[in-house]
């Protein structure tokens, strides 16, 4: 299976905290580290595990930060087409909490993959599924080349204005940024995702409504994975939907797998030390 990520990248700084301070605080972390995360990277890792191999279209600034997302990026199995747009890669610093919550704050503008950015933008007629953090409109027509479109809605406003229609619409129902009306969209996409952390969430199809409970059990089926922090787990979820989906699996199986994906990324420290593999998947059969 061929599958890609278009979307972005950030360079995050990574610290656990008893608690995230009040106004004039100063907390200390007891433990600390930076690496290239964002939705599209860390849904792009995902997938990558899950099929072998990730396109990642994405957009660094000229700045050794961006340099040095792409090389660590690769290393974790992705093959990177990256433009180089002239403002500095975004910066965020995640703060971890003793209840696992992850609370974020951004540096900087994010950078977007555009249409017109000389990126292999052909690689995506042969995918089997494109899953869309962030792009201009054109990037989302590229995109839309894919058998299957996924989409997360806070790429809705670009999504629209590209008049493409997604496949697949994901977004938290638990995230102010990432409630909409999907009513009001003028391609309504055939199956919609609302996920509510490892509560589970409901999807649509049509007038039809169905909940799905998480987490969900470990791979020999026994207790839930035992949380370490939230960040990525969402953008797992996304990307083990996304191959689920484009594999043929029906959408009860795909959410099975998506929430293992987002339930182990929760397990592990970071967003990739944990996630699901192929080995895993071959372990199930």
């Amino acid at each position: 299976m061929r599958v890609a990520v278009v979307g972005h990248v950030e360079w995050v700084s990574f610290g656990v905290v008893d608690r995230v301070p009040r106004a004039g605080e100063i907390v200390n972390t007891t433990e600390s580290w930076d690496e290239p995360a964002g939705g599209g990277a860390v849904a792009a890792v995902q997938l990558a595990r899950l099929a072998g191999a990730c396109d990642l279209f994405t957009a660094f600034g000229d700045d050794e930060i961006g340099k040095r997302s792409g090389r660590e990026l690769s290393a974790l199995g992705l093959s990177v087409h990256a433009a180089t747009h002239d403002a500095p890669t975004r910066r965020a610093m995640t703060m971890i909490d003793s209840g696992r919550e992850r609370t974020i704050v951004t540096f900087g503008e994010r950078l977007e993959p555009r249409g017109e950015d000389p990126l292999p933008w052909e690689l995506l007629e042969e995918a089997d599924v494109a899953y869309v953090t962030a792009g201009d409109p054109a990037a989302f027509a590229a995109a839309r080349k894919a058998s299957l479109l996924v989409v997360t809605s806070r790429g809705l406003s670009s999504l629209e204005a590209s008049g493409v229609a997604a496949d697949v619409l994901v977004g938290s129902g638990r995230d102010k940024d990432e409630v909409f009306d999907a009513d009001s969209l003028a391609h309504r996409p055939g199956l919609i995702f609302h996920t509510e952390g490892l509560a589970g969430g409901y999807w649509e199809a049509g007038d039809e409504r169905h909940r799905w409970k998480s987490p969900v059990a470990d791979p020999d089926g026994e207790d839930p994975l035992p949380p370490s922090d939230a960040y990525g787990a969402g953008d797992s979820f996304a990307a083990g939907l996304s191959y689920g989906l484009a594999g043929g699996m029906g959408v009860p199986d795909a959410i099975q797998l998506a929430a293992r994906c987002g339930a182990a990324c929760a397990s592990g420290r970071g967003p990739y030390t944990a996630q699901l593999t192929q080995a895993d998947l071959a372990s199930d059969a």
